[in-house]
């Protein structure tokens, strides 16, 4: 078989070469790759018989379970691009993405961790582009819904050979997939992934990881994130892997799952790691088929990297650093490198990737000087979604992804990240952005001014601390305004410690100093 070029493309090379071993498990259900690509183009024929058409925006807001995978794949089969909506957002944040995307499906769940995402985004102003929602699992609202058994039913008077021609129409520079980050201006932005980047990035990716036929992936890392769908979903069906979904990280859950599916290959931030090698029952389960881990996105202790691999059986241990506008990946350590370098940098850029440390003029800088990390190539985004200026103010016209991140580079072409030119900081995998929060916690009646850093987390690697100077007249009741907080935004967003100040570090043209901040905490200054 020709050598794939789309993610429909790998799925029917996935079915060819790995047909009858099993390519998705979770309880209730195992299907074949064969019975995986079948379910697709089942999925498929719905989308065309809803009146989906090549191009169109399709969101899809649930948690990682096997039917969002089936969905996914045949919204990419039906030359649809999807949208991934993260789980941890409330009403607001969620309306945002699937408004400026334009999605005119909207693919959901009415009962994860006792919520109801449709309710919520209902009372948050269902999107005008939203013209039906399809509900994978949960209670089928009376209107304006679909359950996921009926609307897989409206593809059976679809004939399939339309299906395989909307599959041969698409190219590698089609877009698969619109995810969104944020910025500094708080507001979330859709970073356009392109079909034959995602799969030619997550080729090299498994062949550095070693991901094999025959692996068994369980996939903890959330699938709207590239780190689940492209590194999860995609790089199982580059190998013949088998899609092992899990919905919420549960340390024992995940150590049964572990034992009960012979799980070779464990993804995750630091703190996966971290609450397994800690946790009081961690002998009372069988994790010996433990092969392969890729971690990242957080500060990596060496000493982790060291235990993983002498209290686990992890013989491959990869770290690395991407964005979503590089399609989630850059810089990669290879499998023989040894426990200072993988904990230590994020590795070398993966092939025909150029990353580079440049000064602020764009120049390249030396070994251990401290520059803007840049990158360039087939990895870098089509740009952001509706949106030109900021991929302008992103991409320049030499094609460098200017990714806001300070790093220093050694003499082998390892990098390791220092500071965050967007002061970013990552909550157990997860990007936080301080100018998002700093801007919803600003419409809080007690709130004057806020500024919002992230300070080290022993499990989560970092969390945000929120220094807020109160209004005239007003009192801030750290209690109430954390509850406030959580109403509102994702969990991970939100301050896990408020210090009321009364003023905050400036410099000479008002700017807050956040490193002074950083320096204060550091300090212990209390709060």
């Amino acid at each position: 078989m020709a050598e794939a070029a789309t993610i429909p493309a790998v799925l029917e090379r996935a079915a060819a070469d790995h047909g009858d071993r099993e390519g998705l498990v979770e309880p209730g259900r195992r299907l074949t790759f064969a019975q995986l690509a079948a379910a697709a183009d089942d999925a498929a024929r719905a989308y065309v018989a809803s009146g989906v058409e090549p191009g169109d925006r399709i969101a899809v807001w649930a948690p990682n379970m096997g039917t969002w995978v089936v969905a996914a794949l045949g919204a990419f089969r039906a030359g649809a691009v999807v949208v991934t909506v993260n789980t941890r957002f409330k009403g607001g944040e969620a309306a945002h993405v699937v408004r400026t995307a334009g999605a005119r499906l909207l693919v959901t769940v009415t009962d994860f961790l006792d919520t109801d995402h449709l309710a919520m985004l209902a009372a948050a102003g269902m999107p005008d582009c939203v013209e039906e929602t399809v509900v994978l699992a949960g209670p089928v609202p009376a209107a304006g819904a679909v359950g996921w058994d009926d609307f897989m039913a409206r593809g059976t008077a679809v004939d399939p050979a339309l299906v395989a021609g909307r599959v041969a129409a698409l190219g590698p520079d089609d877009v698969s997939t619109i995810i969104f980050t944020s910025g500094t201006t708080g507001l979330p932005k859709g970073a356009m992934l392109r079909h034959g980047a995602s799969v030619r990035a997550y080729t090299a990716w498994s062949d550095v990881v070693g991901l094999r036929a025959g692996d068994r992936y369980l996939i903890v890392n959330p699938f709207f994130h590239a780190f689940g769908l492209n590194a999860g979903i995609l790089a199982c069906l580059l190998t013949g892997a088998t899609i092992v979904p899990h919905a919420v990280f549960d340390v024992p859950q995940v150590m049964q799952r572990v034992d009960d599916e012979g799980i070779t290959m464990l993804p995750g931030p630091p703190s996966v790691y971290q609450t397994i090698l800690d946790h009081p029952q961690l002998d009372q389960f069988d994790l010996s088929t433990l092969r392969l881990a890729v971690t990242g996105a957080a500060a990596v202790p060496v000493e982790m990297i060291r235990r993983m691999r002498s209290e686990l059986t992890f013989t491959t241990i990869v770290t690395g650093y991407g964005l979503t506008e590089a399609t989630g990946i850059a810089t990669m350590c290879r499998h023989d490198d040894d426990p200072e370098t993988i904990a230590t940098t994020a590795g070398r850029a993966i092939p025909d990737v150029e990353v580079l440390v440049v000064d602020d003029d764009g120049k390249k800088v030396g070994a251990g000087r401290p520059g803007e990390v840049v990158v360039r190539g087939y990895n870098v985004m089509a740009g952001y979604f509706g949106d030109e200026a900021a991929t302008a103010a992103t991409v320049d016209g030499d094609g460098w992804l200017h990714t806001g991140d300070v790093g220093v580079m050694d003499e082998r072409g390892n990098l390791r990240i220092t500071d965050r030119t967007k002061d970013m900081f990552v909550v157990g995998g997860f990007n936080a952005y301080p100018a998002e929060i700093e801007n919803m916690m600003m419409e809080h009646p007690a709130v004057s001014q806020v500024a919002v850093i992230g300070v080290p987390d022993h499990r989560m690697g970092e969390v945000g601390r929120a220094y807020v100077i109160p209004r005239d007249g007003a009192t801030v009741d750290i209690a109430e305004l954390t509850a406030w907080c959580r109403e509102r935004m994702a969990n991970y967003k939100v301050p896990r410690s408020i210090a009321v100040v009364d003023a905050l570090p400036l410099n000479a043209v008002g700017k807050v100093q956040k490193f002074v901040l950083r320096e204060q905490a550091a300090a212990g200054d209390g709060g």
